[in-house]
């Protein structure tokens, strides 16, 4: 019995790991969530390797990052419409394991809003899960009898194998993933080792806090199953390379600017965050994933309906909460840059 609850809970993993990883990871965004057995809620992607006042020596044991107590998080970004107010704040993943959240400023806001705005979780059950093995596992195993070792290049995999080598004793695990799905899982067991979870869900903390409030709660659908598989699908092996090396970058050098980063978040220093710089890897997913077909339509689809979402609920007046991946806030001709060029005021959180 055991051993068929540990079966069907890898089945889980895989299918939601590959659903987390096509969303945010080809965006090169900061962070692959670590996918739990049950769902993915708007998970962060590949991650950028530190600067070297950040990086840690590559044969030294990090420190596991501590942050315990209550803490706020980043201000809210307000942005003004025509007799409406929408208060935005922005999500990351991972955090500190043993942190709690909780904000004075957002538990006000949700109080006298009209709605809330939330990221939809991407569910993969057991079924669905078993299903798409059976039928799609093409997309996420290495099939015809072959190996990892045997469909990555070799300077990659001998990267993989000597990261692998530190976060596990199985010399094979993962071998039967395809890369991109074997880094994202090497990726969850480097951020456990250091402390870090994508256990403290943001969104389900203000959803929580909505429903408390007798606040109706938008739950917005980012992308579906269809949309993941086919990106899977259709993604060219040099895009997933690319991809690949950022997310080794992150395990080998990175995990220093993500433990600073989720500390950077926790305490509201949203410069901090900012200032950490990302490295050509990391760039070179980007604009991989830009040029992919299937991948870069499925980003540009998660980023229209984050902004068509939030611009409905502009026009509808009164106030608004929404819960925003940070990274989709901030970037270059993101979310806050396309409000402000329709012509809506965005006004920064107070330092």
């Amino acid at each position: 019995m055991r051993d068929r609850f540990r079966s069907r809970k890898r089945l889980r993993d895989v299918a939601a790991c590959a659903a987390a990883t096509l969303i945010f990871a080809l965006a090169a965004a900061p962070a692959i969530a670590a996918v739990s057995s049950a769902s993915v809620a708007a998970p962060p992607a590949f991650v950028a390797a530190p600067p070297a006042s950040v990086a840690a020596p590559p044969d030294t044991m990090l420190e596991e990052v501590i942050v315990t107590g209550e803490r706020t998080g980043p201000g809210l970004w307000h942005v003004f419409g025509p007799g409406a107010d929408l208060w935005i704040l922005g999500s990351v993943s991972p955090l500190p394991k043993d942190m709690t959240w909780r904000s004075a400023e957002i538990e006000r806001r949700v109080a006298g809003a009209r709605s809330v705005m939330v990221t939809r979780h991407f569910e993969v059950g057991i079924v669905r899960a078993l299903w798409l093995l059976l039928t799609q596992r093409d997309l996420f195993m290495v099939g015809g009898g072959r190996r990892l070792k045997d469909v990555m290049p070799a300077d990659l995999y001998a990267r993989f194998s000597a990261q692998r080598a530190k976060y596990t004793d199985d010399a094979a695990k993962w071998e039967r993933f395809r890369p991109l799905i074997a880094t994202a899982f090497l990726q969850q067991a480097a951020l456990r080792r250091v402390g870090l979870s994508a256990r403290l869900d943001i969104g389900d903390e203000v959803r929580s806090l909505a429903r408390a409030h007798d606040v109706p709660v938008d739950e917005i659908k980012i992308a579906g199953l269809k949309d993941v598989l086919e990106a899977l699908r259709t993604l060219r092996p040099a895009v997933e390379d690319a991809c690949v090396a950022a997310g080794l970058a992150t395990v080998e050098t990175g995990l220093p600017r993500l433990v600073e980063r989720a500390r950077a978040w926790a305490t509201g220093d949203v410069e901090r965050m900012q200032s950490l710089p990302e490295p050509p890897e990391v760039n070179g997913c980007r604009d991989a994933v830009g040029a992919d077909a299937g991948a870069g339509d499925l980003l540009a689809l998660i980023r229209r309906t984050m902004l068509d979402a939030m611009t409905r609920h502009l026009q509808a007046g009164g106030t608004t909460v929404a819960v925003v991946n940070i990274d989709l806030l901030l970037e270059p001709k993101g979310v806050l840059d396309t409000l402000r060029a329709r012509g809506y005021r965005v006004e920064a959180p107070s330092p």
